[in-house]
This record gives C-alpha cells, sequence and structure tokens, in this order.
C-alpha cells in the first residue's frame, strides 16, 4: 500500500485528468514529513500540486494516521493562509483489520474540507478496490 510502486496505483484514482501522475517525497516513520503530490501532463501550466503532511502515527500493519499541513500549489508549500488555517490540521487515518498474520480489511476515516466530502465519497471506494486487486495479485 505504501511502497513507492503500488502507492501511486491505488491513489491514481484519485486523479485529476488520465495524464495525472501521483507520488509521495518523504517517508512513513512516525514524526516524519511527507509530501503527497501529482502533476496533471496535459496542464502542465499547473505545475506540481497536493498535500503537505506528517506522519502523526505508525502502528506497522496496525494503524497509520496523517496529519496534513496545508497544500503543495504549483510546487511551492502554502500552510499559513487564513483559508488553510480554518481547515487544518487535517487527518487520514488508516486502520488495518487482521485474522491470523493476513489483513482483511483496510478502514479509512478522513477529515476533509467539506466540499470536497461527495468528491471523496465517490473516489474511495474505487481507490480501495484497486488496493485489494493490488493486495490479492501479490
Amino acid at each position: 500500500m505504501l511502497g513507492q510502486e503500488t502507492y501511486p496505483v491505488w491513489c491514481s484514482e484519485f486523479n485529476m485528468t488520465p495524464e495525472s501522475v501521483t507520488w509521495y517525497e518523504g517517508n512513513w516513520q512516525e514524526g516524519s514529513k511527507i509530501k503527497f503530490l501529482g502533476e496533471d501532463k496535459s496542464n502542465p501550466e499547473q505545475g506540481i500540486c497536493g498535500m503537505t503532511s506528517e506522519i502523526a502515527e505508525n502502528k506497522l500493519h496496525e494503524f497509520l494516521s496523517i496529519r496534513h499541513l496545508g497544500y503543495v500549489m504549483n510546487g511551492q508549500e502554502i500552510t499559513d493562509t487564513p483559508e488553510i488555517l480554518a481547515i487544518m490540521p487535517s487527518y487520514e487515518n488508516y486502520t488495518f483489520e487482521k485474522i491470523d498474520e493476513a489483513t482483511t480489511a483496510v478502514r479509512v476515516y478522513m477529515e476533509s474540507d467539506p466540499k470536497y466530502t461527495e468528491m471523496f465519497a465517490g473516489l474511495w471506494p474505487k481507490a480501495l478496490e484497486k488496493l485489494k486487486e493490488i493486495c490479492e495479485f501479490n
């Protein structure tokens, strides 16, 4: 799920266009800074955009909490505008359910700007289905 090769595959469901690419910079260690980035190759003037975040908690194979601190717009981190301060920090939490040593479910809890609630409600099931396909293939 968190690998450099697998992350862009399941997160591609969040891409705005088929020409978009997604990646992250940083690592998943608790307390680490991490950026979730994307670029729409069909709209190069938009530049690199995404989220700047930190790993709030990481209990390997049990729980992951990402604290989002702001946006990346055209390659620049933005964390201190009144609009961002009104909604940040926000959290994206993953709980992994296991039977024996196998992960059987991933539960996602996400705080976001309310204007994106409907969009994410439609995208998360697609992304998790793609993640399931990756896990079952491997």
